[in-house]
């Protein structure tokens, strides 16, 4: 496992970028009591997620506001159309951990709860 951040890195926005070598940037978002992470950057004007907006469990792009639910990576707004790359997570003691095999990104990961 491969630690990304401690719940009390994510600001109240639910959205917190980081980088782990070999994956693409990646995107932290909370709500409520589920940790997702997903690829920061958007499958259709190429934005980074991470300027954009949490609602609920979607994730807004700033762009051109495509969004996509960050449980998993499905686009629910156009103008996005394709999914984003969703990886699994798992939070221990308040620390939000990546799965060691995250390079597989998945389409329909499980929430990580805290």
């Amino acid at each position: 496992m491969t630690p990304l951040c401690r719940i009390t890195d994510i600001p109240g926005s639910g959205l917190l970028p980081v980088t782990v070598d070999g994956l693409p940037d990646l995107l932290v978002c909370r709500f409520g009591d589920e940790v997702h992470v997903v690829a920061n950057l958007c499958s259709h004007g190429a934005s980074e997620l991470s300027d954009g907006r949490l609602i609920g469990c979607e994730v807004e792009c700033e762009l051109h506001r495509g969004r996509f639910d960050v449980r998993t990576g499905k686009a629910t707004r156009r103008p996005a159309k394709k999914p984003i790359a969703t990886y699994p997570v798992q939070v221990e003691e308040g620390v939000v951990l990546l799965a060691d095999h995250a390079a597989e990104a998945r389409m329909d990961p499980r929430p990580a709860r805290h």
